[in-house]
């Protein structure tokens, strides 16, 4: 990618922010955490910097300071909100950012998620997208009694091997049960002729017939093809067995490179996973930064500090955590778009600051080094992120 080339720029939202602490700042509202107006008011304030998208983070059981475990702190955030709900009651109160709600798939059934991200898709008039999560977390299996999922130390260690491969292949047959439920409507099925008496065209629906080792689905949807046909979707990934996710099933990886030779090599891995499964179509890698923003680097320094202080320990992040200015911000990002990735999922460390120090001061300087968009040029998500309306797979042709 050249330094010119235009960047694809998201937030996530998350809570009064990513750093445990951000609650207790004065800009964080923690009091209107669980109302729709604090919801509306962010992704509004991310439209007004005209960001490709917002993800919303869901989960099946409360925060924790622990990645697998639950814990018993109560001197943080606790809490959420449904994210697809979230997404739907602020789609008609923003016009043109594209909603991204995740979902974990482990212990959810694709056939009610692929209509609820359907009826996202019409709520918002095509800026629907879906960020699938995996969940190991034995607490959160017991929810639902349906599996026993056995305590692993981490993702990543030598006991977790034979399930995470399992979640993340049962995740990628989630992903493609949901896509051909978006496809089991042709685009105009819906004849709603009153005069003949006809609604649907019964020729245009299509039974899916899924059949795997996690999923007998049979379809179709109860839902119309979305307006997007197939809404965009997301997943985070850190190693292999992820990164065949992202090649396999999803339309944006987001990854977690610390440096531009880490970029390169993580780009380099999904693009050969992407070639190893014969996929020629479009493909975006995001990476993903932990950010703490003030126009003097030692003051956004000092805050993180603070917030440390507070938490009573040093925040820590899969992600990398920049301090800094927004013009060393978009040298960081344009130096990481040159090995590789097409974007960035930006996750304010406090949202009451952050978040406008992102649209305010970031994304102008971006536009002044014209690697940013100054309007929105579409008024879709998947126009934004400049993939087409892909065809239906049951339509004759």
């Amino acid at each position: 990618m050249s330094p010119s080339t235009p960047l694809h720029l998201a937030v996530a939202l998350d809570g009064t922010g990513w750093h445990p602490a951000s609650w207790r700042e004065p800009v964080a509202r923690p009091r209107d955490l669980f109302t729709a107006g604090y919801w509306t008011d962010l992704v509004a304030e991310a439209e007004r910097g005209l960001l490709d998208f917002v993800t919303i983070e869901d989960g099946l059981g409360p925060q924790s300071s622990h990645f697998l475990d639950p814990d018993e702190r109560t001197d943080q955030v606790r809490g959420r909100l449904d994210a697809v709900l979230i997404a739907s009651r602020v789609a008609p109160r923003t016009r043109y950012i594209g909603l991204v709600p995740t979902a974990v798939v482990t212990h959810t059934e694709p056939f009610h998620l692929s209509k609820a991200v359907a009826t996202l898709d019409y709520v918002s008039s095509g800026r629907a997208g879906l960020r699938v999560q995996v969940s190991a977390r034995p607490n959160e299996a017991a929810h639902f009694g349906r599996r026993t999922i056995e305590r692993i130390t981490a993702y990543d260690s030598p006991d977790a091997r034979d399930l995470v491969t399992e979640l993340f292949d049962e995740a990628a047959d989630y992903v493609e049960v949901v896509r051909r439920l978006w496809d089991s409507w042709e685009d105009g099925a819906e004849i709603r002729d009153a005069a003949t008496g006809r609604f649907i065209d019964r020729d245009k629906l299509h039974y899916i017939d899924f059949q795997g080792p996690h999923f007998s689905v049979r379809g179709p949807s109860i839902t119309p093809r979305p307006p997007q046909g197939q809404p965009p979707v997301t997943a985070l990934a850190h190693d292999t067995v992820p990164y065949r996710l992202v090649a396999r099933a999803t339309d944006i990886g987001h990854v977690t490179p610390h440096d531009a030779d880490e970029a390169r090599d993580i780009v380099g891995r999904i693009r050969a996973e992407q070639d190893a499964v014969g996929r020629d179509t479009p493909l975006h890698v995001f990476g993903d930064l932990v950010v703490f923003l003030d126009e003097d680097p030692s003051a956004a320094r000092d805050r993180r500090d603070r917030l440390d202080a507070l938490a009573g320990e040093p925040y820590e992040s899969d992600a990398r955590i920049f301090a800094g200015t927004p013009a060393h911000l978009a040298d960081l990002l344009q130096e990481l778009a040159a090995a590789g990735l097409t974007g960035f999922r930006l996750r304010p460390a406090v949202l009451g600051h952050d978040l406008p120090a992102i649209t305010r001061g970031l994304v102008p300087e971006l536009q002044a080094r014209g690697v940013f968009r100054r309007a929105y040029d579409a008024d879709t998500l998947r126009g934004h992120l400049g993939l087409d309306r892909p065809a239906n797979r049951y339509a004759a042709a």
